[in-house]
């Protein structure tokens, strides 16, 4: 198992990974500083977050191609500069943040990345390098070739989820025996995926047991709700990973369970640079 993906406790056993999606905001300041420090006041070692590039190639963190439903301005981030984007701030308060201040700021934070757009695969790349954050992050996109491209680029090995073509493979395919060997073959390390598609229940107890039974972590997106939460963490012999916008309840949650807060980030370990 990739560095990113380990999670165990203090008995050295594993423990389903619990991701803040997008930090933690009620105020809805999604992928800012702010909602990020409040996912690592809560405990949480682990983020789910968003990427896109400026104009002149720095690697933001932000969800939408437009700025217009979150910020105070409208039009394509990759239209803009980083000086322009300095400027732009989240519901009108909060500025966007470069991933590259979110890595230096919680030095041992971990994150999970959708890569949004083609542009940010070679900024990602180095700015990976650079800071040699391999270990810290995983690469996720609903494009798997833009997913294999940013693998391809890194010198060192880093984990990924699939995008939506091999998950729906795999989806369709493990009933046959084939989830091991789909994984390997579409550099797989674990899937990311919701409870439902398209009217059809994705999170069966037999698939996950087959997950599970080939070696391949499953996390589930969005769970937001108490008891869907601790449901997936039995269902098949539980799932591997929750992503949540509700950080408060799936901390409380993994609390109840006697599996908080992450070692992956203690609380307070957030220094600003």
């Amino acid at each position: 198992m990739l560095p990113y993906l380990l999670n165990t406790g203090p008995d050295g056993v594993q423990r389903p990974l619990a991701l803040s999606h997008r930090g933690f905001s009620v105020d809805g300041l999604e992928n800012s500083m702010v909602a990020f420090e409040a996912a690592v006041d809560l405990g949480f070692g682990y983020l789910e977050i968003d990427v896109r590039t400026s104009q002149d190639g720095v690697v933001m963190v932000f969800h939408d191609e437009l700025l217009d439903r979150v910020c105070d301005a409208q039009g394509p981030l990759a239209e803009r500069t980083l000086d322009e984007l300095d400027k732009v701030r989240i519901n009108g308060v909060e500025p966007i943040p470069t991933l590259e201040a979110v890595l230096t700021r919680w030095p041992d934070l971990k994150l999970n990345i959708d890569l949004k757009d083609d542009a940010s695969v070679e900024p990602f790349v180095r700015l990976v390098e650079r800071l040699g954050a391999h270990d810290r992050v995983l690469v996720a996109s609903f494009s798997d070739r833009r997913r294999r491209r940013t693998l391809n680029l890194l010198s060192r090995p880093v984990a990924s989820s699939a995008g939506q073509v091999s998950s729906a493979l795999i989806w369709l395919l493990s009933p046959l025996g084939l989830t091991k060997r789909l994984a390997r073959l579409t550099r797989v390390d674990c899937l990311q995926l919701p409870i439902q598609h398209a009217g059809v229940t994705v999170m069966t107890d037999r698939f996950i047991r087959r997950c599970r039974a080939a070696g391949l972590p499953v996390h589930v997106w969005t769970v937001n709700e108490t008891d869907a939460m601790e449901q997936l963490l039995t269902l098949g012999g539980g799932v591997d990973g929750l992503v949540s916008d509700r950080a408060d309840r799936l901390a409380e949650t993994m609390r109840h369970r006697g599996q908080w807060p992450q070692t992956a980030s203690p609380k307070g370990s957030g220094k600003a640079p």
